[in-house]
């Protein structure tokens, strides 16, 4: 750990050439990963990580390094060699330090520090089992996995400010492999909680989370090849929630927006969606996968509502940004570690509950595509195209859902999505994930109730839609 008054002496030094900004970012963390293969293979792994970064800014350019080493000789090195790409006069001396203090909505009860590592293996072992039991040829390979994080981190900036935050989260992760003579195909299932290991023996089952992945698995390995072409696809709750958070959450950042390189820059206030669509990015829900109770550069977290009835409302902005801007950053700056410069990100990010039940919203349509969970893809911001391959998708006719499809691919522009989306459900739900971006990969949840997009392009290999 830095102490205050170490602190103070690196910001002095790094404000000698007249940033008018300096913050230091203190980091200790841990993690440890364990994972068992076809019930036989046992690995373990565990890291740690210690430094420090310091970052610089005179109004909108930034100067950012890093060290790991934390003596008072390192640092001041550190400072001096960042200040030297700046030329002028001190604007600013720190005399003091005062703490920022956040509400601890995310509380440690036990420490995955101190559980051992076979309550861990045990854990697994209830899904890897169960895996085994069925003793199906066509699972040619499953992991069940878990990891955890420990991460401490203190902050000093030139405001006088510093703060400290610790969290720990934990994922039990499962993926299965199917195969026979068509090919193969895979599931995943992996629910993570920024809360201790008594969420895994309570909340989640880790058989039923094993079942999922191997239906998944095995359902798409005898499923048909879905058909192309224009046609209305409900996207499941939950892990749905990915295709608005690349598509759409994105080119809501600040780091794209403040640039113009957004699609919706410039749009605050404008109607960008259908008026059923509500849309929010919150840190501040308890023991989320995403919270933060104070985000990387001091300010506290928040829920920022994205979208209101369809308008644009707010975006979610970090300091530099916001310069760029001409607005305050609002608790969504957020780096994977030291090593990497904060800039704004999403937290736990989704659309709201609307009036329609998922039953609704399926009987309601004739002929189209339901989909409930995606496996990758791209976006760009500029523009907002899209490109989502489908995990699991059926053919919806008539108001039913009927055969499993694979193979099938979204495509189309964010914000003309946002305004197809005719019908919204009341089953809201999270699904976790890990975000990379220029700030390095961090925890974010996604997600959304049922909804319709009246219109979607599909891509497919499996003719038309009949």
């Amino acid at each position: 750990m830095i102490s205050k008054k170490l602190a103070i002496d690196v910001l002095n030094e790094a404000l000698a050439t007249g940033a008018d900004y300096a913050e230091i970012f203190y980091e200790d963390s841990n993690s440890y990963g364990v994972s068992i293969e076809n019930g036989k293979v046992e690995t373990s792994s565990s890291s740690s990580m210690c430094g420090a970064a310091i970052r610089l800014l005179k109004d909108n350019q930034c100067i950012y390094g890093y060290t790991n080493d934390l003596t008072k000789k390192g640092l001041l090195e550190l400072a001096r060699s960042l200040r030297a790409s700046l030329h002028g006069e001190r604007l600013i001396t720190v005399t003091k330090l005062d703490m920022i203090r956040a509400k601890n909505r995310n509380p440690i009860v036990r420490s995955y520090n101190d559980v051992p590592r076979s309550e861990k293996i045990a854990l697994i072992k209830e899904g890897t089992d169960y895996i085994a039991s069925l003793k199906d040829p066509r699972l040619v390979r499953y992991i069940g996995s878990f990891g955890d994080n420990h991460r401490f981190i203190a902050v000093f900036n030139s405001k006088g400010k510093w703060f400290k935050r610790e969290s720990e989260f934990g994922r039990l992760a499962f993926q299965v492999v199917a195969a026979d003579q068509t090919g193969f195909e895979t599931g995943f299932e992996g629910p993570g909680a920024q809360q201790d290991i008594s969420y895994f023996h309570t909340v989640v089952n880790p058989v039923d989370c094993a079942k999922r992945a191997v239906r998944v698995a095995l359902q798409n390995l005898g499923a048909k090849e879905c058909p192309s072409g224009k046609m209305p696809v409900i996207i499941g709750n939950g892990w749905g929630g990915v295709l608005f958070h690349e598509s759409c959450g994105h080119p809501l950042e600040a780091s794209a927006v403040a640039k113009g390189l957004s699609c919706f820059a410039g749009k605050e206030g404008e109607l960008i969606a259908s008026p059923l669509v509500s849309a929010v990015d919150d840190s501040t829900m308890p023991q989320a996968w995403g919270s933060i109770d104070i985000d990387d550069e001091g300010n506290l977290g928040t829920k920022r509502q994205l979208i209101k009835n369809g308008k644009l409302t707010d975006f979610m902005i970090d300091d530099l940004n916001g310069r760029r801007m001409n607005r305050e950053g609002n608790g969504a700056c957020r780096r994977q570690n030291y090593r990497y410069i904060p800039t704004s990100r999403m937290s736990n990010t989704y659309i709201e509950n609307g009036k329609s039940t998922p039953e609704e919203i399926i009987a309601a349509t004739k002929l189209g595509l339901y989909t409930v969970g995606f496996n990758g893809g791209s976006v760009d911001p500029s523009t907002g195209e899209f490109n989502f391959g489908c995990s699991e998708a059926y053919i919806v006719r008539d108001g039913k859902i009927c055969e499993p499809v694979k193979g099938a691919t979204l495509i189309g522009k964010g914000f003309e999505i946002l305004k197809n989306i005719d019908m919204v459900g009341n089953d809201l739900a999270l699904g976790q994930g890990m975000c990379g971006a220029s700030s390095g990969s961090i925890r974010t949840n996604v997600g959304q109730p049922t909804l319709r997009i009246s219109e979607c392009v599909v891509g497919g290999r499996g003719g038309e839609l009949k």
